[in-house]
């Protein structure tokens, strides 16, 4: 591994900063970071001469600058997940023991977005196109990354408990039917629905988390409605090591 201490320093600076809800002093960068004092004024001088990091006169500490959260912008967050699920898809749909459509999505708000689609040979057509947005608790992968949030962030989802959105007419019509799946989605470790979205379709998704837990985006597989329980289950395990792939990619691991 190539040693740049000062590229890595910078790095850390950068990781540690992202980490704290408000700005941060030398000192303390200094002392957590196990770096010398005189070394982290030079670093957040580059930084803040290049953009990335910003002073507090006041509080004589420094924090992460606009510039930063604009890296990490949405629209580059999708295609940056976009790039690196597409092989990962393929081979999902190329592998698949049925017919099927992979898709990639991202949870905004109660809704998931489509940001990736890779169509099978002889695999159904489907509502998921890029761009196409649908309520979250009636897709898999909505389900997916609504079970890897806390009840709480349910909750401010979902501020109505009683008469949730529905498309074709079956899924959870109460807050209380979603918990409910949203608990057998984490015992099982993949989500599941069946016409809820289409008549005759049925998904199954995964989510892909980050470091702490929280789902960056979720892959799933759409098929026809009828295949056996064993190729349901068959694929459902599939997803899930395909969205961990990602989530992996995602951080920067093998």
């Amino acid at each position: 591994m190539p040693r740049i201490p000062a590229a890595r320093n910078t790095l850390a600076v950068l990781r540690y900063l992202a980490g704290r809800s408000g700005p941060v002093r030398a000192s303390t960068l200094a002392r957590d970071l196990g770096m010398p004092r005189s070394s982290v004024y030079q670093l957040v001088r580059v930084m803040m001469d290049e953009g990335f990091v910003v002073h507090y006169p006041e509080d004589r500490a420094y924090g992460l600058s606009a510039l930063v959260v604009e890296i990490g912008t949405a629209s580059m967050q999708t295609e940056r997940l976009g790039r690196l699920a597409g092989p990962l898809m393929d081979r999902l749909v190329a592998e698949s023991p049925v017919a099927v459509v992979a898709h990639l999505a991202v949870l905004t708000g109660a809704e998931v977005t489509y940001i990736g689609k890779v169509q099978g040979a002889r695999a159904p057509t489907t509502v998921s196109s890029v761009g196409v947005r649908l309520p979250a608790h009636l897709t898999a992968t909505g389900r997916a990354m609504l079970a890897a949030l806390p009840a709480s962030q349910i909750r401010a989802l979902y501020p109505t408990r009683d008469s949730l959105v529905r498309r074709v007419g079956p899924g959870p019509a109460t807050l209380a039917e979603l918990d409910t799946l949203l608990m057998r989605t984490r015992e099982r470790g993949w989500a599941a629905e069946q016409g809820d979205v289409m008549a005759d379709y049925s998904s199954v998704g995964a989510a892909a988390l980050d470091h702490k837990g929280y789902p960056i985006a979720a892959i799933g597989v759409t098929f026809r409605s009828g295949v056996t329980d064993d190729a349901v289950d068959a694929l459902g395990a599939t997803v899930v090591t395909t969205a961990a792939a990602l989530g992996a990619r995602a951080l920067g691991r093998a």
